[in-house]
């Protein structure tokens, strides 16, 4: 590992910044490699992080952080009990339920923000703290659209600060060794994805309520409902976990869990960009309010460098692939496929790629286990060379991934975070077109110019390609 690269002795908190900024972010780009990472700290003035929402996954995102020597001296969320609870680890954090009044009182006591909020708020919060020359670690998706998408990865090469999306995944050694076979050729040319999950787990395919229930005390509503158009209140509809399903707010199962599912396969195969999605099976967002309640989607890619074109099949809701893709697959979980068919078992996760020479399945939400079928084709299968990094770090994926995006910042990491926003950016971008495809109708193809960020034959879709912003909440 690369000796760290400190800023003179008497440096300022926010010379340091300056001098990160000016190096530029470290950047993987997919198969054209990894560049230098940068960020760097003085070893008298210790990182330190401001944290936007601290419940459930971004509890652990904070602690994460800290446990990793990093300072954490603010804490945002919009629930006041959620703060309290939190505070108790980081009591001399200072709190907010605003995190736009976070960033403009800490200033330049801060290094690194972190932003574990629902999806419709990734971008606002995520663009001011770049724009403030903060480090930033956002949840995946890394945002509520595809243009916000894009101004993320744009403002990260334009600021150049460190910046990670959190689908854990990408620092798992098995995934990049998937990567590294399906690179080297060992199943051919991949010529059909099939991704399937078990999500939605919350409320999908309803309307919006009638009526309003008081607003909790404690409660930030406004700043909860942040860009998004306001609404009342309802107990246990939106806040604090069901707002995946609604448009307004998430993104549907496709937007929670397509940034771990398809991770591997993506990177594997730069699935970038597709000129077309077509929603197979599809009924509809529910009077403009929520994801239906299961869909099936097909992605077009045309030929990519020495990449032959390919389809990308994606299910949710418990939709399968068909008979002809299960039955290839190991016993074992075909057992699970059945017993799941038959409302006997949970639903099952998993990952395809049919190649010319044979099948990569990964039954493994984060791509991090890679089985090569039929099985005795590859008894004598040698892994190619290592031409990925490994992170040299022992712990769970989710604390590996902290561990890769903090020592990024201190410089002490030369390949950098692999799941950077210019990765993470068109990760999100491609992802998102088939939330586009739902808006259009069941098998209705969108055709999509990703240079543009438009469908150039559904015209009724572009208009979800980005939002109106509430006052005071514009990116």
């Amino acid at each position: 590992m690369a000796q760290s690269k400190s800023v003179q002795r008497g440096s300022t908190r926010r010379t340091f910044v300056k001098q990160s900024a000016a190096l530029g972010t470290g950047l993987w780009l997919g198969s054209q490699g990894l560049s230098q990472a940068v960020g760097q700290e003085s070893a008298q003035n210790a990182l330190t992080a401001a944290c936007i929402g601290v419940g459930g996954k971004g509890s652990s995102d904070c602690s994460h952080i800290g446990d990793l020597g990093v300072k954490i001296v603010g804490l945002c969320d919009v629930d006041a009990g959620t703060l309290t609870k939190k505070g108790r680890e980081f009591p001399d954090a200072k709190q907010f339920s605003d995190f736009r009044e976070m960033l403009d009182q800490l200033g330049d006591k801060v290094d690194i923000v972190t932003v574990s909020t629902p999806d419709h708020t990734h971008a606002t919060a995520a663009l001011k703290a770049m724009r403030m020359k903060k480090h930033v670690y956002c949840q995946k998706p890394l945002t509520w659209s595809i243009a916000e998408a894009r101004a993320l990865r744009e403002t990260a090469a334009e600021t150049g600060v460190v910046t990670q999306m959190g689908n854990q995944g990408t620092s798992e050694d098995g995934l990049r060794e998937a990567v590294e076979m399906v690179r080297d050729g060992v199943i051919g040319d991949v010529t059909d994805v099939h991704v399937w999950t078990n999500r939605p787990v919350w409320p999908q395919g309803l309307g919006r309520p009638e009526g309003e229930d008081p607003i909790p005390e404690g409660l930030n509503w406004d700043a909860w409902i942040g860009p998004a158009p306001m609404r009342p209140f309802k107990k246990g509809v939106y806040h604090s976990f069901n707002w995946r399903g609604w448009v307004d707010f998430g993104t549907g199962a496709l937007g929670d869990m397509a940034c771990h599912t398809t991770n591997m396969p993506v990177m594997a195969l730069d699935l970038w960009d597709p000129v077309a999605v077509t929603a197979v099976k599809n009924p509809g967002i529910v009077e403009g309010e929520t994801f239906p309640g299961s869909s099936t989607l097909l992605f077009e890619f045309p030929e990519r460098g020495n990449f032959k074109p390919c389809k990308f099949h994606w299910y949710d809701g418990g939709n399968l692939p068909d008979e002809s893709v299960i039955s290839q697959l190991p016993a074992s979980f075909q057992r699970r496929v059945e017993a799941q068919r038959s409302g006997n078992g949970r639903k099952t996760s998993g990952a395809v790629l049919i190649g010319t020479k044979g099948i990569l399945f990964s039954p493994d939400d984060y791509g991090a286990r890679a089985i090569l079928l039929p099985e005795d084709r590859f008894t004598d299968y040698k892994k190619p060379e290592q031409t990925l990094p490994r992170i040299p770090y022992n712990a769970s994926g989710d604390e590996r991934q902290k561990w890769e995006f903090v020592s990024t910042v201190k410089g002490e990491y030369e390949p950098g975070t692999m799941a950077n926003f210019d990765y993470a950016g068109r990760l999100t971008e491609t992802i998102l077109v088939g939330n586009l495809a739902m808006r259009a109708g069941e098998g209705q193809r969108v055709k999509w110019d990703a240079k543009a960020m438009r469908s150039p034959n559904v015209e009724a879709v572009n208009e979800f390609v980005s939002r109106e912003y509430r006052d005071g909440w514009e990116m």
